[in-house]
């Protein structure tokens, strides 16, 4: 487990960091009127209890985001690193399962795009997302902001090698289905049952030929003609609540 420690911002990121007891949270630093929202809306948790807290002023905390332009609403704290779940553990916890939901993210690396990804995961039932270590901003103060408290939600899991990961999860009986605008397929014309992973590339350059070449299926998502493309964001979310629906209700 990596042992540095990063800071992260905002209320439902550091109020979700809190209430998760596998994430190991240092120290928090509050303004007065912040430490009461806590004791307010969650009194019945103490969440604070053994934790180091430092009282600071609004203008005090505003350094942690000063380069971010991001707002704190009093609430700052430091965190370290969840321990590694690899997906390997994931699949041997859930082995008797069959109709498991992974996404996987090639070189996309705005922290705002990926915290929003992971916020609409979490909301829509997915297992975990896959990224590529090497270009994911794990300890950006954007991304937790982003995420609004689904960091602590949802597995993200690192990986060395995207495509590798890919051959390793259709051996395990995972389709791979990549999502590229100039697909000829409508992602809602699928039968979603099953082991699925949802590929999507760049926020510039889609996915890989390599990439694609490892996916089972290519679809595309549907939009007004007159609209040249959807944010990566807001199409995962349309493609993750479409699928959470759709197996709701087989």
């Amino acid at each position: 487990m990596r042992k540095s420690t990063f800071h992260i911002v905002g209320k439902h990121a550091v109020l979700e960091a809190l209430k998760n007891p596998k994430r190991n949270v240092l120290r928090v630093f509050l303004t007065e009127d912040s430490k009461k929202q806590i004791h307010k809306g969650n009194s019945h948790l103490n969440l604070l209890k053994n934790i180091k807290i430092f009282y600071k002023t609004k203008k005090e905390l505003d350094k942690y985001c000063s380069k971010d332009k991001i707002t704190h609403q009093g609430f700052v704290a430091e965190i370290e690193h969840l321990e590694e779940f690899t997906i390997k553990d994931f699949l041997e916890k859930n082995n008797t399962r069959n109709n498991i939901n992974f996404v996987a993210l090639e070189e996309v690396t705005d922290p705002r795009n990926i915290g929003s990804i992971i916020r609409s995961a979490a909301s829509f039932n997915i297992d975990g997302i896959i990224v590529k270590e090497r270009s994911y901003p794990g300890e950006s103060k954007l991304l937790f902001k982003s995420a609004s408290g689904c960091m602590e939600l949802i597995n993200v899991f690192e990986v060395s090698n995207l495509n590798t990961t890919l051959k390793y999860l259709k051996s395990k009986n995972f389709w791979v289905n990549g999502f590229d605008g100039n697909a000829d397929k409508d992602f809602t014309r699928h039968n979603w049952k099953g082991n699925n992973v949802l590929l999507f590339g760049s926020e510039g350059y889609g996915l890989n030929y390599q990439t694609k070449k490892n996916s089972d299926f290519l679809f595309r998502i549907n939009i007004n003609k007159k609209v040249e493309s959807l944010n990566i964001a807001n199409s995962a979310s349309v493609v993750f609540h479409y699928i959470n629906v759709s197996k709701e209700k087989s």
